[in-house]
């Protein structure tokens, strides 16, 4: 019988700041595909063709109030402002293994929730970070790196858009 290694704690940082403590819970970005849906003749019926990622978004909920590293580039016109970056410690409880992971981004604050104020209750909002820069690290290996303006895509080592940017003189 095999057991799933499970997230047993995380933390997140946000412009270099520590929030070890403070963030309750967040949801990392889904990794997703934009197809269109393309029939020509004589096929038989429509395919799907990739036409690259999807727009990524990571939401975060801090429990209370944090102002370092959310407000500061609030509104920036920088596309990648702002970078987070989420440390999780999954683990095995077949033999105890701790797997490291890794997930930076960078991008813009596209919307700070406003918290419901109520004497002595933490007062959550929700974060919502669209993203321009990608990185998943597993146990030490990039699995993932997306750099959107820079037209990079490497899926463990191939970098999917090489001879896209050859093609265009990049």
């Amino acid at each position: 019988m095999a057991l799933p290694k499970i997230l047993k704690d995380f933390n997140l940082f946000g412009d270099g700041n520590n929030w070890q403590g403070l963030i309750q819970s967040l949801t990392l970005p889904e990794l997703a595909r934009r197809m269109v849906e393309y029939e020509g003749g004589g096929m038989e019926g429509p395919i799907e063709v990739d036409m690259g990622n999807e727009l990524m978004t990571m939401s975060w909920t801090p429990g209370g109030l944090i102002v370092d590293g959310v407000y500061d580039t609030w509104g920036s016109p920088i596309h990648d402002a702002a970078q987070l970056r989420f440390t999780g410690s999954y683990e095995s409880d077949e033999d105890g293994t701790v797997i490291p992971v890794e997930v930076t981004v960078r991008g813009r604050h596209k919307t700070i929730g406003g918290a419901e104020a109520s004497k002595g209750d933490n007062s959550t909002s929700e974060i919502t970070t669209t993203i321009s820069y990608y990185k998943l690290v597993i146990d030490g290996e990039t699995i993932i790196e997306r750099d959107v303006p820079g037209m990079v895509f490497i899926v463990r080592g191939e970098d999917r858009m090489a001879e896209r940017r050859a093609a265009l003189g990049l």
